[in-house]
């Protein structure tokens, strides 16, 4: 494994243990070149799945640009790391689930919707306004109604 420090190939494994879900090795690795320790992560790649975009072009998934998204839409907020991680392995397993070679990406996005929905209702905003392509303010007041309404309904349940 390449040292993101050095560049050096030559690297030793020091712990490795699996991660909280059970879908991938994390390996601490430290550098026998310069020393210093990083982290890998070893996951099974699942077949190829293609995502289908709204234009009729497709593209490899990837969850590293789902991860990317939910990340920017999260930007600022005080949402911990594990809930985004969390959010991304049930989107993974979600889409590798459907059995389908080709998934659409609005199914990919409103999955983070979904997700985002629970996480934090302005990350939900964030991403909603690019996934939904908002056209103008009433359509954004439309987005966030529908919200607090979904949440008066959740409030009103647990009392």
């Amino acid at each position: 494994m390449k040292c993101i420090y050095c560049g050096s190939y030559d690297s030793k494994v020091v712990d490795s243990r699996q991660t909280e879900d059970g879908t991938s090795i994390r390996r601490r690795r430290e550098c026998i070149v310069c020393g210093k320790r990083f982290t890998t992560y070893e996951t099974v790649e699942p077949g190829t799945i293609m995502v289908v975009k709204k234009d009729g072009s497709r593209q490899s998934f990837d969850i590293q640009k789902i991860k990317t998204g939910i990340m920017k839409a999260c930007e600022k907020r005080p949402i911990p790391m594990t809930s985004i991680d969390k959010l991304v392995a049930d989107i993974q397993r979600n889409v590798s689930n459907s059995l389908e070679q080709e998934v659409p990406s609005s199914y990919i996005g409103d999955l983070v919707m979904e997700g985002l929905k629970d996480i934090d209702e302005v990350a939900y905003v964030r991403y909603a306004s690019v996934h939904r392509q908002f056209r103008d303010i009433n359509t954004l007041l439309d987005e966030i109604a529908m919200l607090v309404k979904l949440k008066e309904e959740r409030d009103g349940k647990k009392e």
